[in-house]
């Protein structure tokens, strides 16, 4: 069995995304890895994110709806980090040449409009916390053959963290009744997924409290400004080059991704 360290796991990690070469998951030869550990790797590793000049914009979610936890053989949900180069323009291509196996995923985003620190948060508080509600879209992109990973192994890959992109349609949560805001999925005109808000923990402020409980044990507080991605409606679809992926909500407007080589 290899020996590994925080150190080892996040060169490996951070490493196969630089050359976008998959890897066998950290558990297959790490025996006792577990989740506060691969916790530690997912710091570490937005730390050596923050000194090669990146900067925090929010947290995402992970494996928040039934669709995703049993797409991938996990029943946790969990958080993970956002910062400035993963967020893609809204228009812009994404980039097939930085991605090892991208796939695409509906999410409803929030804008925080203040600090949200836990533990005890409710879905209520949380709420209240929220300066706007936008869609959004989130290419995943895990550094794992055949995205084949335990729990810990997702964490620690940050969630599988590619780029995001945010709708430009913003609304104020009290206007919206977000379990029931509903999405269609379409790759290439065709409808692959349906879903509603109600998907994402049964609503999606659930998960924006759960994201602020679950920081709170590692230290950290939601920020104002910060994005926080509630977690895939459906499950994610590939996306090739030339090939669209549009999203089409109910009251937050339509988003659409191309895709190119470079």
């Amino acid at each position: 069995m290899t020996t590994w360290t925080i150190a080892s796991a996040v060169h490996v990690l951070l490493d196969a995304e630089n050359r976008r070469q998959d890897i066998d998951p950290l558990s297959d030869s790490w025996a006792d890895f577990a989740l506060e550990t691969a916790y530690e790797v997912q710091d570490e590793t937005l730390a050596r994110r923050l000194m090669r000049g990146e900067h925090i914009t929010g947290v995402k979610l992970g494996l928040t709806s039934r669709a995703k936890q049993f797409r991938m053989g996990v029943d946790t949900p969990l958080t993970a980090w956002l910062t400035d180069a993963m967020v893609l323009p809204t228009g812009d291509p994404v980039p097939l040449g930085r991605l090892i196996h991208p796939r695409v995923e509906p999410e409803i985003v929030f804008v925080m409009g203040e600090e949200l620190r836990g533990p005890g948060v409710t879905a209520g508080r949380a709420l209240a916390a929220v300066h706007s509600v936008h869609a959004g879209l989130e290419v995943i992109d895990s550094r794992y053959r055949d995205f084949r990973f335990t729990l810990p192994d997702v964490v620690a890959d940050n969630a599988s963290s590619g780029f995001v992109v945010t709708g430009s349609v913003a609304l104020p949560p009290q206007d919206l009744d977000l379990a029931l805001e509903a999405c269609v999925l379409e790759v290439d005109g065709q409808v692959v997924h349906t879903a509603t808000g109600a998907a994402v923990q049964g609503h999606p402020a659930e998960a924006l409290a759960l994201a602020a409980n679950s920081l709170a044990a590692r230290g950290v507080a939601i920020q104002p400004g910060w994005l926080v991605f509630t977690g895939g409606m459906t499950d994610a679809v590939p996306i090739r080059e030339c090939g669209h992926v549009t999203a089409s909500f109910t009251s937050l407007g339509t988003l659409a991704l191309g895709a190119h080589a470079d």
